[in-house]
């Protein structure tokens, strides 16, 4: 049996591991006080490491990642780019787009195939289907495009949320305006994010429009959607980037406040 360390057993890690515990895999894990160091010691080659962190602790957790075990990497969070990764020197990371969504006591909803691209897909992919969740095996190019377009969906519809609350229906019929003027800010920054792999923008419009459809219902803003948009204002102002519906979201949310 293959060892496979699942790195954060939150929502989605916890979905991963059963997966992988079905297809016959050892799951290790590792929690917020396990000692790294000497896990690694006694697991020197695990067959993956799914690094299941939400995006803030996804840049500590890379940094302190076992040389042992970057070779192995996968990666599954939102707002994920290829800047990520290489700034702590992994050159081609398994990448999962996750296109479900689990809260916790709940079951896991499907919005679009889940598409996972590098090493370990295969492994992920069997994984997801064996719990009957719908996942593809695609090149790493395609990863890419479908992380840009995953980015695109997650802001657009976080960010509109503090302002139109609701749900993602509502927001691309009697709220349409915002959603296309964030559209065009956030399809702007992910593209100099992304830089000098290039985003489609119709396609990237197209897959937002299709995980709108597939869950019209879906609340726009979770509990994420602020530190999303600091985050968001963050990048635009290391590169430049005027993002004036972004901005000015941001300033009528702090009107509100």
């Amino acid at each position: 049996m293959s060892e496979v360390v699942v790195w954060g057993l939150g929502e989605l890690g916890c979905v991963f591991a059963r997966g992988l515990l079905r297809t016959g895999h050892t799951v290790v894990p590792v929690l917020r006080d396990t000692d790294v160091a000497a896990l690694a010691a006694r697991v020197p080659a695990p067959a993956l490491v799914l690094v299941a962190v939400g995006e803030s602790a996804l840049p500590g957790v890379l940094a302190q990642m076992p040389a042992a075990w970057r070779a192995c990497v996968a990666l599954l969070q939102n707002e994920l780019r290829p800047r990520d990764w290489e700034r702590h020197g992994l050159a081609a990371p398994t990448l999962a787009v996750v296109w479900f969504e689990k809260k916790r006591g709940g079951d896991a909803r499907v919005l679009l195939p889940t598409e996972i691209a590098g090493p370990g897909a295969s492994m992920l992919v069997a994984a997801l289907s064996s719990l009957g969740l719908a996942a593809a095996h695609v090149a790493p190019e395609q990863a890419l495009a479908a992380l840009a377009a995953k980015n695109l969906y997650i802001l657009t519809t976080n960010l509109a949320g503090l302002r139109v609350g609701g749900d993602v229906g509502a927001l691309v019929t009697a709220h349409r305006a915002l959603a296309d003027a964030l559209l065009d800010d956030l399809l702007a920054l992910e593209s100099a994010l992304f830089a000098p792999q290039p985003v489609e923008h119709a396609a990237a419009r197209a897959v937002f429009e299709r995980a709108c459809a597939s869950d019209p219902r879906h609340a726009c803003a979770g509990r994420s959607a602020p530190d999303r948009l600091a985050r968001t204002l963050a990048h635009a102002d290391a590169l430049g980037l005027a993002l004036p519906a972004v901005r000015a979201l941001a300033q009528s949310s702090l009107n509100d406040a």
